[in-house]
């Protein structure tokens, strides 16, 4: 475009959530129900347990989509965007956010976030799912009824810094 200056800043960020632990011992006994009933349907010609085995199958097939998350983070031009990434193969756009309407954007134990603590919030969590130490989540407060946790990269904060200097903190 001519005679106009663009500002774009582009920032991908890819943050893999952590196990959960109920759903990994949920998919191992759905596989060895899928299997032990399988086994018994074809067996003993036995039709109500190859019904079971592939609803059991289903079931696991589901159980595993959930238990392998990802969350892309997309910085462009002035806009957050959050997918969900099921198993490194599935896509679902989950959130975009405009730095517009963002109120603050701290770490999660920050003192900045003081005065909005006792807020009643929707809270939607797109981090890691766990506390690391040092805590590397972020709390984005949205339009002021949405609280937004991410694990962001150095690269994505810095971006969102150069944006919104003063609604930005890193301490």
């Amino acid at each position: 475009m001519k005679g106009r200056k663009m500002n774009e800043s582009y920032v991908e960020c890819l943050v893999k959530t952590r196990p959960n632990l109920f759903l990994k011992f949920l998919k191992i006994l759905l596989i060895m129900l899928t299997v032990v009933f399988f086994i018994i349907g074809m067996g003993m010609y036995i039709w109500p347990a190859l019904i079971v085995a592939l609803v059991t199958g289903v079931g696991t097939y589901f159980v595993w989509l959930h238990s392998d998350i990802e969350y892309e983070y997309l910085y462009v031009d002035r806009e957050l965007t959050i997918d969900k990434v099921f198993v490194k193969s599935r896509r679902k756009r989950v959130g975009s956010y405009s730095m517009e309407r963002m109120e603050v954007v701290a770490p999660f134990r920050s003192h900045h976030l003081d005065g909005y603590k006792h807020r009643q919030c929707k809270v939607k969590d797109y981090g890691i799912g766990v506390q690391e130490q040092p805590d590397q989540r972020y709390a984005i407060y949205y339009e002021g009824n949405l609280k937004i946790i991410i694990s962001p990269s150095p690269e994505l904060i810095k971006a969102l810094k150069n944006s919104a200097p003063r609604k930005v903190f890193t301490d």
